[in-house]
């Protein structure tokens, strides 16, 4: 069929034509991608620009592609080879290549490929694609021009970052510089830090060897210390057992004493001469106190040492046994009063033997009184004495020593009602009144201040009237309307008894026990007073006072004023007066300078150094007694000589001078060879004090740091 025929030509010539010879491959498959290139509007070769530039820039006759004889002969021909072969038709009869000939190889190519191009008869071009042409070689021309911009940005690019890696290589020798330098200050700085930590390890070196010296210092001062606190407590632990050991000497002597009086008591009980009265109660009684103090000394002798309870025990069956054996004896002696008047008649018969007795005793009084007699004009050792100082005490100190003596006496008189009541019950009160009042005397000691105070306040509480524990009972001095002035007398009394043996015994003990009799004389003035009476009665040289032998005075009566103790007519040794005059004038002179340091402060001493002062110097305004005056003057000033020196300072020091000046002469004078151990130990005291021109302070005398044991 002639349109088969014509398909199949189509066909053919569609084949032989160039696309007809383009290879597709039938796999391919556009994607969306693709497809987005032809919905875009429709764009220019880039290399239509130049191609459009070179085909305007030639003429017709220099195309190689057009015959000269047809371009001269303007045949039609020649006119439609040319519009065949114008840039739109080369355009349209080739695919454009994408880029642009760059370089001098493509433009020979693109030269080769306008000499080979064959010519193929096409269609005249439309004016679209003329537009078209026109527009692709303005879109190359400005590609170029781009790609030109493009090359010197590059350029450009290239400088800056040529510039900035000349740039950066410098910072980097500066960072390394920079570096460097901080390394080397780093090396100074660890060098510095070094020789720092070796100046302050070596500072460190030294505190830790001064801290290491202190720490020694300190130890070997520990160590001292711990030596010395061995030491003390080793020195208490002795005088613990030294004041244990006294206290069970002390608990023998108080059973050997009540044993002693419990045998003075049987052999009253076996008393012969007074066949009418029954003693069998006591002597059952002294068996008894005998019995407990036994079972007393057996328990402290298993427990090792006894203790203070054991020895207020031991006191108080003392006293109960002294109680006992006065109360016998009072019953005794009414006895032997009625057998004496019983008596009196057979003793008239016996009385030129007495009255030839009585002659005997009248020599030996005037014997003793040759002996005792102050008299300055009296014969010693071939030597006479100038007359000049006293013989006895003078006007005012009488005055006074009898005053007191008066009270004493008023005193007595006042509880004689209870002294001599006959009364169980009353007795009983006496004796716990009286036990009461001395036993806390007896446990004064220089052990602790804490425990002098508990003693001072039961002393002072008994007094106030307040009730207080003696012998597992409550007392208190209301027991009985006398009460209170029988408890002054006997605890007077007993102040003074601790002088003459307590004292005596142990100087030290003066000091405690004055100072609670300070205590109890500024609470209790009454007190005081009967303490004086006590002591001028027992030690009349504590007045200062001589007494004077009377006319018609016996001698016993007589000794016993001088203050000699007289037992069954015989006197005592010159050995233990002396000792017992000494305890008492220790005493007196540590209560002239102590007073109660719990008390008043405002108030004056009731017995002060003003007192010291006026017997110190009524003493040497007297004739002084043979071997008396240096013993009772040397143990004074050793007392109370300190006192004295800070009160009175010059002037005492100028009595001490008129001592050794002119006393010392005077006392020297009456003292015989074996009586100058007093006075030559009283003249080396004397004379140590004034060359160190200070007197020391007493042994035992209290320091502050007693009160806070």
């Amino acid at each position: 069929m002639p349109s088969e025929q014509f398909r199949m030509e189509t066909l053919e010539a569609l084949r032989s034509s160039r696309k007809g010879q383009l290879v597709y491959c039938r796999h391919w498959d556009p994607g969306e991608e693709f497809l987005e290139g032809y919905r875009a509007p429709p764009e220019l070769s880039p290399y239509s620009g130049w191609v459009l530039e070179r085909l305007l820039s030639r003429s017709p006759k220099e195309d190689p592609l057009v015959p000269c004889s047809a371009a001269e002969e303007g045949s039609p021909q020649v006119a439609s080879l040319t519009n065949t072969f114008s840039p739109t038709s080369l355009l349209l009869s080739r695919p454009l290549s994408t880029e642009a000939p760059s370089n001098a190889q493509d433009c020979e190519k693109w030269r080769d490929l306008e000499t080979n191009q064959e010519i193929v008869t096409a269609p005249p071009p439309s004016k679209c694609v003329e537009v078209e042409g026109l527009i692709r070689l303005h879109e190359e021309s400005q590609r170029l021009k781009g790609k030109e911009e493009l090359r010197k940005r590059l350029e450009h690019q290239q400088q800056v970052a040529k510039a900035a890696s000349e740039e950066a290589s410098e910072q980097l020798k500066r960072f390394e510089e920079l570096k460097e330098v901080k390394q080397h200050q780093e090396y100074q700085d660890l060098r510095q830090l070094i020789e720092n930590s070796s100046k302050e390890t070596q500072g460190q070196q030294e505190k830790l060897k001064e801290e290491h010296q202190q720490r020694a210092k300190l130890l070997n001062r520990k160590l001292r210390e711990a030596e010395q606190q061995r030491q003390r407590q080793e020195e208490l632990e002795r005088l613990r057992k030294e004041e244990s050991q006294e206290r069970l000497r002390r608990l023998y002597s108080i059973q050997e004493e009540v044993l002693q009086i419990n045998q003075q008591i049987g052999v009253h009980h076996r008393h012969k001469d007074l066949p009418g009265i029954d003693l069998s109660a006591y002597s059952n009684r002294g068996n008894q106190i005998c019995g407990e103090a036994s079972r007393l000394v057996r328990t402290a002798s298993e427990r090792g040492f006894p203790a203070p309870v054991d020895m207020a025990s031991a006191e108080q069956i003392l006293l109960e046994m002294q109680g006992l054996i006065a109360s016998m004896q009072e019953e005794i002696g009414l006895a032997m009063e009625e057998k004496r008047k019983h008596e009196e008649e057979v003793a008239a018969a016996a009385a030129a033997a007495a009255a030839a007795e009585e002659r005997q005793k009248e020599l030996q009084k005037q014997e003793f009184a040759k002996t005792q007699d102050p008299n300055p004009a009296k014969l010693v050792r071939g030597k006479s004495l100038e007359a000049g100082l006293q013989v006895k005490a003078a006007e005012k100190t009488l005055q006074w020593y009898q005053q007191l003596q008066k009270e004493c006496q008023q005193c007595v008189a006042s509880f004689s009602g209870l002294a001599d009541s006959q009364d169980s019950q009353v007795k009983k009160i006496r004796m716990d009144l009286q036990k009461a009042a001395t036993i806390p005397v007896s446990q004064i000691s220089t052990r602790a201040g804490s425990q002098v105070k508990e003693i001072f306040d039961k002393i002072n509480n008994f007094l106030s009237g307040k009730s207080v524990q003696s012998g597992g009972r409550n007392i208190t001095v209301t027991q009985h309307p006398q009460g209170l002035e029988f408890a002054y007398f006997k605890l007077a009394e007993k102040f003074v008894k601790q002088g003459e043996e307590e004292v005596a015994s142990h100087h030290e003990a003066a000091f405690p026990i004055a100072v609670v009799a300070s205590g109890v004389w500024e609470l209790h003035p009454k007190v005081g007073d009967l303490i004086l009476a006590h002591l001028h009665k027992k030690c009349p040289y504590a007045v200062p006072f001589y007494p004077a032998l009377k006319e018609g005075t016996p001698l016993e009566e007589y000794q016993r004023m001088l203050g000699y103790q007289v037992i069954d007519s015989k006197v005592e040794p010159q050995d233990n007066f002396l000792k017992r005059m000494s305890g008492m004038i220790r005493l007196y002179a540590a209560i002239l300078q102590l007073r109660w340091p719990y008390g008043s402060s405002q108030g004056s001493h009731p017995h002060g150094l003003n007192h010291a002062w006026r017997w110190l110097a009524q003493m040497l305004n007297m004739e002084p007694l043979a071997d008396v005056t240096a013993t009772l003057l040397f143990d004074f000033l050793e007392v109370c000589g300190n006192a004295l020196m800070r009160q009175y300072q010059v002037q005492f020091w100028k009595m001490m001078l008129l001592i050794r000046e002119e006393y010392f002469p005077r006392i020297e004078a009456i003292t015989s060879t074996g009586e100058m151990g007093s006075f030559m130990r009283f003249k080396q005291f004397l004379e140590k004090c004034l060359q160190r021109k200070e007197i020391p302070l007493p042994k035992g005398f209290l320091p502050p740091s007693f009160w806070k044991l």
